[in-house]
């Protein structure tokens, strides 16, 4: 029998093992779409210009340039808010290049309604750090965006949100686990407030960081569920990829 183990094992070491899952959920009243990654066995990433420096804008941009490279798209999210010409209000790395620097000042609107933060991919770990704990860290991220507000750090919920609040938009955002190796990206599919998508994240997720990406314009796509969404064009596009072969 021992033969038999070592050589299933051989199989699985041998094959492609991919974390990434995606699923239809539900918190409360709001119907969620959850897709989790990890930094272990998944390609993640964030994209915004093509090789021609042209913003991507939308997921079949994407598609379409990764499969002329060989690879395939398994799931997409806009990532981060971003200026009508398509380019990040805030922090953005892309390949250990900086493509922005840090915003770390208050300022007008959701990204400005300090503590932001900024969702770090490197090599081997994901995670959302609050922007003034990335300066002080500077830890190495391949690629970084930066979008706020925080959702939730270190276990709790950003102090301004309030729990009646009538502020209730389509919303998504990004929660990492506590090792650091997983991430899980949410996409409410009906209005809610702020406090209500942030519990998602520590009451059902249990994460202790999250970040909000961005509302109204909210899109997902996931070739799991056989899902494409198409609207405005977007800015910042985080990626989970794989190589076709």
């Amino acid at each position: 029998m021992r033969w038999v183990a070592l050589y299933l094992l051989f199989l699985l070491l041998s094959s492609k093992v991919f974390a990434l899952d995606c699923k239809n959920d539900k918190f409360e009243n709001t119907n969620l779409t959850i897709c989790k990654a990890s930094i272990l066995t998944d390609d993640v990433r964030l994209y915004l210009r093509n090789k021609d420096g042209v913003p991507f804008g939308n997921f079949n941009a994407l598609r379409q340039e990764l499969n002329n490279e060989g690879k395939e798209l398994s799931f997409a999210m806009n990532a981060g808010m971003y200026h009508p010409d398509l380019s990040p209000v805030g922090h953005f790395k892309e390949e250990f290049s900086e493509k922005k620097k840090v915003i770390s000042r208050p300022g007008p609107g959701n990204f400005g309604m300090l503590p932001n933060g900024i969702f770090c991919i490197g090599s081997n770990l994901l995670n959302v750090y609050e922007t003034l704990d990335y300066l002080d860290k500077a830890p190495k991220c391949t690629y970084a965006t930066q979008s706020g507000p925080i959702l939730v750090w270190n276990n709790r919920l950003h102090p301004r949100f309030l729990k009646e609040s009538k502020s209730k938009f389509i919303r998504n955002g990004v929660g990492t686990s506590a090792d650091k190796k997983y991430a899980y990206f949410v996409k409410a599919e009906d209005i809610l407030n702020f406090y209500t998508f942030a519990r998602i994240f520590k009451e059902k997720l249990k994460v202790p960081n999250a970040l909000y990406f961005d509302g109204k314009i909210s899109r997902l796509y996931s070739e799991e569920l056989n899902r494409n969404d198409f609207g405005w064009p977007m800015g910042p596009i985080l990626a989970v990829v794989r190589s076709k072969d």
